[in-house]
């Protein structure tokens, strides 16, 4: 089995596990009081689903995941995975959850792919090969005035809220309205397929936005960092959008 087969494959099992345990454990509706950054004991079951997977197929690849660190094995061959990103919806009985793998080769990613079983909405990439939804093929949307725009937002581990509230109180009188999905796998996406044209994200981890980068930018969007440069592997703030809007967002973003 190659790699672009086992990824589509393994993603759409992965969710359906997740989808068979999804509104069936009432205990974790005890967790709503916690905090957001929740991890149920099923991102740890589809953790070691997924983990087990690659190495049975691709036992020299490394595997970077939320739960699990680094398994480093190989300098160019790397896994980079979020078995259950949205873990607090996935407990509030909330839709909005996925799961994201992506496969990167020498710090480049090379295929992405983030399904929502709850929605019933698989999104992949290929490098080179554009982006799809549900076999589909998917563009970015063409809205260029901000004013018409509709922007998603997560503000991962970032722990000053006043930053992010002050990011937003810039935006929201600019734009046509601001949503909060819950997942970044999910929110990326969106833009993918042109549901929004904007997603910002502050202190992401790269296990969140992996497959996203690949699956928006196949789809005609754009990803830099708030300061316009590109993206990294290590901790950041991004901006994803339909490429149109780039500039005219990036200065409400410092």
């Amino acid at each position: 089995m190659n790699r672009e087969e086992f990824i589509k494959k393994l993603t759409i099992l992965a969710g359906k596990k997740a989808s068979n345990f999804f509104k069936k454990d009432k205990s974790l509706i005890a967790l709503r009081g916690q905090s957001k950054e929740v991890v149920t004991k099923y991102d740890k079951i589809l953790d070691k689903f997924i983990i087990n997977q690659i190495e049975k197929f691709f036992p020299r690849d490394s595997i970077l995941t939320e739960e699990s660190g680094l398994k480093e094995k190989s300098k160019e061959n790397l896994w980079i995975v979020d078995s259950l990103d949205g873990s607090s919806n996935f407990a509030n009985q909330n839709p909005f959850f996925s799961i994201s793998i992506a496969f990167f080769q020498n710090k480049k990613p090379v295929l992405g792919a983030v399904f929502a079983p709850a929605l019933n909405e698989f999104y992949f990439a290929k490098r080179g090969r554009g982006a799809f939804l549900n076999g589909k093929r998917i563009f970015v949307s063409k809205i260029k005035n901000l004013n018409e725009s509709y922007v998603v937002y997560c503000e991962g581990a970032e722990k000053n809220r006043k930053r992010v509230a002050k990011i937003l109180s810039i935006i929201f009188p600019k734009v046509k309205d601001i949503r909060k999905i819950g997942s970044a796998g999910i929110e990326s996406c969106w833009v993918a397929c042109g549901k929004v044209d904007i997603f910002f994200t502050t202190q992401i981890e790269i296990w969140d936005v992996a497959a996203g980068i690949l699956i928006v930018k196949e789809a005609g969007g754009k990803i830099t960092n708030f300061d316009g440069k590109n993206w990294k592997i290590e901790k950041q703030d991004l901006l994803f959008t339909n490429g149109f809007l780039h500039n005219a967002i990036l200065p409400c973003l410092n």
